[in-house]
């Protein structure tokens, strides 16, 4: 039987693959939802990242003042009322909000009734890091002036790391295989790839990706710990990835929600695709003070292999942009190891939104998807072109017009993560 527009055939309905076949089905993207600092809602943020409007400002959540770093991308436009029911309010905080809002989006976009969904042929897979700052905050104050009658600071972090996940499962009824993964900024790309296992086991649809928020005090005070967090107080100087007055990196919250299906399933639905998931590979890096290098480049490789195509086959790289010259050296050296100097187009729109920690790694694979549909490469805003000894192509000022076919997404996240994905046109 055929599923009707809006509704998942049942998995347990439609042959399942050949354990012996080499070449799986790939994974499709039907939906997409976004809230950045640049914009709220999809169509808002690519139009603003084209103009190359940034979204990094002033801190206006809580008085930063007292903090040596000021400024951040924060999400600006979007009202909880306007998606959060009342009775939702005190039980969340606003990476949960986001995120249910973004759930929505990238639903609504992919066209897919809940409703009409069989049981258990759709999940949630998201990533999270830094979120529950907000929560455990208001918790341990609470806790303070209490006496004790409310949750410790531990149990709020406990859950808070499952809540969006079972909030957009609940909300939308998906009770299909769900999961949270915590990598820190590889995280939006780890998730991708736990939604593809759970598609090639037999799920239909998963709703995936990153959204994160810390922009509270104490998220704040953690997020400064790191070092690596830039001081400058210009907006438009203080992240500048691959240039010679890299500073560090501005902090931010958002991110991005994929609907992912299983190729057969969209095509029985009748669905708009907007590229497919078709490599991924993540590597772990060598402990620090060990002297090994870097394994960025590795998970690159593996990534296009996973995929089946070459180096000359991507038509641009989202670069992780760390705006750490170290980090930034050794990002550039892998793809000028990987394509030749200068041999690809490399772009990093989160110049504009700042680092989203969970949420920056599916934002970039939103804009990747976009870039297909538009061919156009966004642009790296604020850096005039890589720093003295980086050869890269780096994507500057304006958009850049391209042939887009296949593009490659970078990201590394704190303790050594690495992680790449490769997604192509629809085909």
């Amino acid at each position: 039987m055929t599923a009707r527009a809006g509704q998942v055939a049942d998995p347990r309905s439609r042959p399942q693959p050949d354990p012996g076949d080499s070449t799986p089905s790939v994974p499709v993207v039907t939906g997409i939802g976004v809230a950045a600092p640049n914009g709220f809602g999809r169509e808002e943020w690519w139009s603003a990242t084209l103009r190359g409007e940034s979204g990094i400002r002033e801190i206006s959540r809580f008085d930063a003042g007292q903090y040596p770093v000021r400024l951040a991308g924060e999400v600006r436009g979007f009202e909880p009322s306007d998606h959060i029911p009342g009775r939702l309010m005190p039980q969340t905080d606003q990476v949960t909000r986001l995120a249910l809002a973004v759930a929505d989006e990238a639903l609504a976009h992919a066209g897919v009734d809940p409703a009409a969904l069989p049981d258990y042929a759709a999940g949630v897979v998201t990533a999270s890091s830094a979120g529950g700052f907000e929560f455990g905050q208001r918790e341990l104050q609470a806790l303070w002036s209490q006496g004790g009658r409310y949750v410790s600071a531990y149990q709020s972090f406990a859950w808070f790391y499952a809540v969006n996940t079972g909030q957009i499962s609940i909300r939308h009824g998906l009770r299909g295989p769900s999961g949270v993964l915590v990598t820190e900024q590889a995280g939006g790309l780890d998730a991708v790839a736990q939604a593809r296992r759970q598609l090639r086991k037999g799920i239909s649809l998963v709703v995936t990706g990153g959204v994160e928020s810390a922009l509270c005090p104490w998220g704040w005070a953690a997020q400064l710990a790191d070092g690596r967090m830039s001081t400058v107080a210009d907006p438009a100087r203080a992240y500048l990835p691959f240039s010679a007055d890299a500073s560090g990196h501005v902090a931010g919250e958002g991110g991005a929600l994929l609907v992912v299906e299983d190729a057969a399933t969209a095509r029985e639905r009748g669905a708009e695709v907007y590229g497919r998931i078709a490599g991924y590979a993540a590597t772990f890096d060598p402990a620090p003070g060990s002297g090994g290098p870097s394994r960025l480049r590795d998970a690159a490789e593996l990534a296009l292999r996973d995929a089946r195509v070459t180096a000359a086959e991507v038509d641009v790289v989202f670069a992780d942009a760390a705006g750490v010259e170290a980090a930034d050296r050794a990002e550039a050296q892998a793809l000028a190891e990987l394509f030749g100097p200068y041999g690809v187009p490399v772009t990093a729109p989160k110049t504009m939104t700042g680092r989203l920690s969970s949420g920056a790694a599916s934002l970039d694979l939103a804009a990747a998807l976009l870039s297909m549909r538009d061919q156009v490469i966004p642009p790296t805003v604020n850096v005039d072109g890589p720093g003295p000894g980086l050869p890269i192509d780096l994507v500057t000022e304006r958009p850049r017009p391209a042939a887009v076919r296949t593009a490659l997404v970078l990201a590394r996240g704190r303790g050594g993560f690495n992680a790449a994905m490769v997604v192509r046109d629809k085909g």
